[in-house]
């Protein structure tokens, strides 16, 4: 299949309508309906050239890692280019956010590859691109691939357009940069993928198998994951424990291992970010961070290498058990950087209203909202997971308490850390609780909220 498609050709349906995600002009076919700000959960999929709103905060989020691998230059050496593949492009949207909306002085430096099997989606990705080109032109000299044959990428404003099978698309880059985003679970793309990166690469995988990640559909996990878990407040984090296990399992057999950048349950998804780097003797020690999460009678739950007959009972895993997120990184995901990024200036919106965007100021500011949703509670909480925490549910707490109600989250939270503690909350639909406080030390806390009058009431989740 050749590879060089040619931009001038319109794909059936367009233009379609104009949708704006972060600052990039995005067109949706005429059956999709405008989406609404802020979705959650999977969308009802239209067909080919389909866009799912609900991945716009994964999205975000991506950009916001690239830049700071570009920044502070802890995947590659300062000035050198990396070499960054989405295999799985669909229309294209991530792709043309990380050419819109990453500074310009570091664009020079990415050579992005976005392939997908799908022609019609794939001839609307280039279409859009070549209908709003990035406003930093970006013209790369040709390279030599990793076997030292000259690159024979067709770059158009900065992104090389392929349509090839992801595994063989990821086998041939080489790239230092690989997302992976496919319909249901990434498992078997996973093998390619970590071949396919450099010797240090930073990968990125979306898996919306919930029901088989999180136990609900236990024939699924087994079969997929070789595992067992537990639908209980905990599910969401053995989802996400499951699917870095899997990947660091896979990695090890290839003599290599990761470290987890940002591991998160957003919504209906799982989204794992980690640097993987070629090493035998860390890939060699990978079970010392693979274990159990046993449900037990004085604390939530403890993490153990593996459980007994009675303990099986209680257990969920194999799963990782080492640190979630990278604290340096991670910590510089706050909303005022995703702001600076991925928010569009007034002459932006005057510009895209030019070419027949429908964007009024409502728009403009529950757009900025969820740009700010996307990162909110991570910098916050990136320093406790990046080690040794225990995750709380705060409506669970007043069961273990035995008490009648549950504090304000911020409260508890203000409370532990001016106990000494630090403590924070977790990006989550549920009020979930991060600190490294003693657990006692957190029911001293809510039974002496419990016996102050009219403050018994928690605060909900955030929408």
């Amino acid at each position: 299949m050749d590879e060089r498609i040619p931009v001038e050709r319109h794909p059936t349906g367009w233009p379609g309508h104009l949708w704006l995600e972060g600052k990039t002009l995005v067109h949706l076919l005429d059956e999709q309906t405008r989406p609404s700000h802020m979705p959650r959960g999977p969308a009802k999929r239209t067909g080919p050239g389909f866009l799912n709103p609900a991945m716009a905060p994964a999205r975000t989020r991506s950009v916001l890692l690239l830049a700071d691998a570009l920044e502070h230059g802890w995947l590659v050496g300062e000035n050198k280019p990396i070499r960054v593949l989405d295999a799985m492009c669909s229309t294209g949207v991530r792709v043309r956010r990380w050419r819109c909306e990453i500074p310009a002085r570091w664009q020079q430096r990415m050579r992005i590859t976005a392939n997908d099997l799908d022609q019609f989606a794939l001839d609307w990705a280039q279409a859009s691109h070549h209908t709003h080109p990035p406003s930093t032109k970006i013209i790369h000299e040709a390279e030599q691939d990793r076997y030292g044959v000259e690159s024979t990428q067709n770059f158009v404003n900065g992104i090389n357009f392929r349509s090839h099978d992801a595994r063989i698309t990821m086998m041939e880059t080489g790239s230092q940069w690989i997302d992976v985003d496919p319909f249901g679970s990434p498992v078997q793309f996973l093998d390619a993928a970590i071949q396919g990166l450099s010797r240090t690469g930073v990968l990125e995988i979306t898996a919306t198998d919930t029901a088989a990640l999180t136990g609900s559909s236990a024939s699924s996990q087994a079969r997929r994951y070789g595992a067992r878990g537990i639908v209980d407040v905990y599910a969401h984090d053995d989802a996400v424990r499951l699917l870095l296990a899997t990947i660091a399992t896979t990695a090890a057999r290839l003599d290599k291992t990761i470290v987890p950048l940002l591991a998160m349950f957003d919504g209906h998804h799982v989204r794992v970010s980690c640097l993987v780097k070629t090493s035998r003797e860390k890939a060699s020690a990978v079970h010392k961070s693979i274990g159990w999460r046993v449900r037990c009678d004085d604390v939530p739950y403890r993490f153990i290498k593996h459980p007994n007959a009675e303990q099986m009972k209680r257990a969920s895993g194999p799963l990782w058990t080492g640190p979630l997120w990278h604290k340096d990184i991670a910590g510089r995901m706050t909303e005022e950087r995703a702001l600076e990024l991925c928010q569009p200036r007034a002459e932006d919106i005057e510009q895209f209203r030019s070419e027949g965007l429908q964007w009024s100021e409502e728009d403009i500011e529950h757009a900025a909202r969820e740009i700010k949703r996307s990162v909110r509670h991570i910098a916050g909480a990136a320093d406790l997971m990046s080690r040794e925490h225990w995750l709380l549910n705060l409506d669970s707490l007043p069961r273990w308490a035995g008490v009648g109600g549950a504090p304000k989250i911020e409260k508890l939270i203000l409370r532990l850390i001016e106990a000494g503690h630090s403590a924070a909350r977790l990006p989550d639909l549920e009020p979930l609780v991060v600190t490294d406080a003693p657990f006692e030390v957190v029911l001293e806390h809510v039974r002496e909220n419990n016996s102050q009058p009219n403050d018994g009431s928690r605060e909900g989740s955030e929408s």
